[in-house]
């Protein structure tokens, strides 16, 4: 019988100090962010089971601007960890104004997207169905929540565009900390606009969109003041708006290494959107439902949504310097790590999914629902774990088309079709339709495994 090489999948403990010390200021900002997503869900829907709706269909809208946000930004930041990898500071100069430049550039799109054709998104996931909720009143409180969260899309760009190169070049630190103290202000502001306390009015839903507004403002303010007044640290902002210049030819690879990663995550997200579209179609109770299982299984899915920026950091120094060997090595060591992770918080997902539903003030067909989604969630998370750390790792090489037909082509393909015929063609319930698209993601799992073995993704690009 062949031995197992257990190397190949477990580290020492130097390699998981460095794999901490990466992950965990990630694992805690995004942790805490979203304990305060699950408060402030609870705290709307402590209002009625419609403004929780509303808000939750337009986060589910604003998930695709904030996803091709961060596809847009990952294009060059590829680029980023290899030249901060090979030690080139202009390099990753270059890669931080690009970024700022499509930012914008994506800033200007979604906000006209969201103005012209706000109301008519939202009605997409509006549907009669089971006996809970109200239709108009859902659209009016999403349509209130969107108007105010427009004003939030600019801090998060600028944020974003900062965060992320300060990540790639090894500071983790200081986006976790701003992240912290824009939690809290949200969280206060929630308790504050939400209920109408120390003389604010009631807000509702709109106080929710306005606290989170004033948050994203508070943590950009923090990035970039730190950024610009610790230059030893990050030597990249130098001079970074003397001149909007970057090499063309380094635009052209961006963009052709880049392009699909945007392209990538608006479709990915996009398609997350229509996935849930298509759930909708069972009622308002599904959305709601939805809503209460994404936020909850947000926080306990933490540590292996962490590994796949991990693995994208640490895998991308390797490749940009030339260590090829160390590269593939951290891939499957992160990975192992990934799943099981994926393995425990499932069992303690599981183990609460009667518990988080009960704390929010909606209907027992709303609880029901919510609690058999989340144990789906909890077991098919091992699958989605595998499938995240096998998407960053080739991401990681600059093999975009790949990841592009790997991850939304999939989704396209096969995921959308296999929802919207099982929700809209059969009278199975919601429950048994939701795992059977969730599942159905084992297809992936193997391909991705055949990717990683094949060595598809080494390459050094910089």
């Amino acid at each position: 019988m062949r031995k197992v090489n257990w190397s190949r999948y477990f580290g020492d403990k130097a390699f998981y100090k460095t794999l901490m010390t990466i992950a965990v200021p990630m694992i805690l900002q995004n942790g805490l962010t979203n304990l305060v997503s699950l408060l402030d869900n609870i705290m709307v829907g402590a209002v009625g089971t419609e403004q929780m709706s509303g808000v939750s269909i337009v986060n589910q809208l604003l998930f695709v601007f904030n996803l091709c946000i961060f596809g847009g930004l990952s294009g060059a930041g590829i680029y980023t960890a290899q030249f901060y990898g090979k030690n080139d500071q202009k390099g990753v100069q270059y890669t931080f104004r690009f970024k700022l430049m499509l930012a914008v550039v994506l800033l200007v799109a979604g906000v006209a997207v969201f103005v012209c054709f706000g109301d008519k998104l939202i009605s997409l996931y509006l549907h009669e169905g089971g006996d809970t909720g109200d239709i108009a009143a859902t659209a009016r409180y999403g349509a209130d929540y969107l108007r105010v969260m427009l004003w939030g899309l600019l801090p998060f760009a600028v944020q974003q565009a900062y965060a992320s190169n300060l990540r790639e070049t090894g500071e983790t630190m200081l986006p976790m900390k701003a992240g912290i103290v824009a939690i809290f202000v949200n969280l206060v502001l929630n308790y504050v606009f939400i209920f109408g306390h120390f003389g604010a009015p009631a807000m509702g839903a709109a106080g929710a969109a306005l606290a989170t507004v004033i948050a994203r403002y508070v943590e950009c303010a923090i990035v970039i003041v730190w950024t610009h007044t610790h230059k030893e640290k990050t030597p990249f902002i130098v001079g970074a708006y003397k001149s909007p210049y970057v090499p063309r030819e380094l635009v052209g690879s961006i963009f052709r290494k880049g392009m699909p990663l945007l392209v990538n995550e608006f479709l990915w997200s996009a398609g997350m959107a229509m996935l849930t579209q298509a759930y909708s179609t069972r009622g308002l109770a599904v959305v709601a439902a939805l809503n209460i299982c994404t936020t909850i299984a947000n926080l306990f899915n933490v540590v292996w949504l962490a590994m796949g920026t991990t693995i994208s950091i640490i895998v991308g120094q390797h490749l940009g310097a030339g260590d090829f060997e160390k590269a593939e090595q951290s891939c499957w060591r992160i990975l192992t790590f990934s799943v099981l992770s994926a393995v425990g918080m499932g069992v303690l997902m599981a183990a609460c999914s009667t518990l988080f539903p009960a704390m929010y003030n909606t209907t027992p067909e709303v609880r029901g629902i919510a609690t058999g989604l989340l144990v789906v969630v909890a077991a098919s998370g091992p699958l989605h774990a595998f499938c995240h750390a096998s998407y960053f790792t080739i991401r990681s090489g600059g093999k975009t088309w790949i990841t592009f037909l790997f991850d939304s082509v999939y989704l396209w393909v096969i995921s959308i079709p296999v929802a919207n015929l099982l929700s809209k063609g059969t009278a199975w319930h919601i429950i048994l339709v939701y795992a059977i698209c969730q599942f159905i993601d084992v297809i992936k799992c193997i391909i991705g495994y055949i990717l990683l073995k094949r060595k598809v993704w080494i390459n050094r690009i910089v």
